[in-house]
């Protein structure tokens, strides 16, 4: 036989099988090695302990305010109707400008606390040289006496105030309590603002903002007025002023325009001027 000539059955391995049908088996195995077993996705569990929630905050008692963010001493002391400083006193605050959130202020005068009057205290009348000593002793005790009960109790209320008009001009944006704490009275530059009724000046400075050069006179323990966007400011904290003393001159300080924005707040709450004004 010639060695060069083979059958096709010595193509054939020793198991039978054909080399192709050999490689075919071969490259499946290999496919299957290379394709990952399915299994389950892993469960993940949350170990992390639960957050708290924050502890509901007691309300404040009637005459007491829990400071939020954003507040300043001088805004909390014209939304309750007080002085600034008066509010440091009561809560022993060394310096005002450092109050912090959650903090509970009183804004209310404490018990004792002496009142604002709203009009100069007459003097007492010495009693008649001509008159003997006993009767001079006795009017003197009589003065006194009148003088212990006339004077006004803590929780007195004040009766409506009566304002003169803190400027002349036209009132260019009326009262809305959402939007105008007060009316806008435009002017000249320089024009003379003057205060509504006697009282104390509690705050002038330039702190508040929205305000711009800002003078806020206190009247009694339930009336306050305020005089913003002035140009100058005539006055200082703690001085006496007069119904229709010069305070200020009109100015556009923090404002698009020559104008007196003038407040009236009741007990700290915006009130419309216009009824007050004569």
């Amino acid at each position: 036989m010639n060695p060069l000539h083979h059958s096709p059955h010595s193509l054939r391995g020793p198991t039978g099988f054909a080399p192709t049908a050999l490689i075919a088996v071969i490259a499946l195995a290999l496919a299957a090695c290379s394709t990952p077993p399915r299994t389950k996705p892993a469960t993940v569990t949350d170990r992390s302990a639960p957050v708290a929630s924050a502890p509901a905050q007691e309300p404040v008692p009637p005459g007491f305010y829990r400071v939020k963010r954003g507040d300043t001493l001088i805004r909390i002391a014209l939304d309750n109707g007080q002085s600034y400083r008066d509010i440091a006193a009561w809560n022993n605050l060394s310096d005002p400008n450092l109050i912090e959130v959650d903090q509970v202020l009183r804004v209310r005068p404490p018990p004792g606390a002496a009142r604002v009057a709203t009009r100069p205290i007459e003097p007492v009348k010495p009693a008649d040289s001509k008159a003997p000593p006993d009767k001079k002793v006795a009017a003197k005790k009589a003065d006194e006496k009148e003088v212990a009960v006339a004077e006004p109790k803590v929780d007195a209320v004040d009766p409506p105030i009566k304002l003169s008009w803190p400027a002349k001009g036209k009132v260019v944006e009326e009262f809305n309590e959402a939007k105008n704490k007060g009316i806008d009275i435009a002017g000249k530059l320089g024009e003379p603002i003057q205060s509504a009724a006697d009282g104390k000046v509690v705050y002038a400075g330039n702190s508040l903002r929205g305000y711009g050069n800002l003078v806020i006179v206190k009247h009694d323990n339930t009336y306050l007025t305020a005089y913003a966007h002035n140009r100058t400011l005539l006055v200082k904290e703690g001085e006496n002023v007069r119904k229709g003393q010069r305070i200020a001159e009109m100015g556009d300080s923090d404002a698009n325009m020559v104008k007196l924005h003038f407040e009236v707040r009741m007990n700290g709450k915006p009130v419309n001027p216009m009824q007050y004004l004569q």
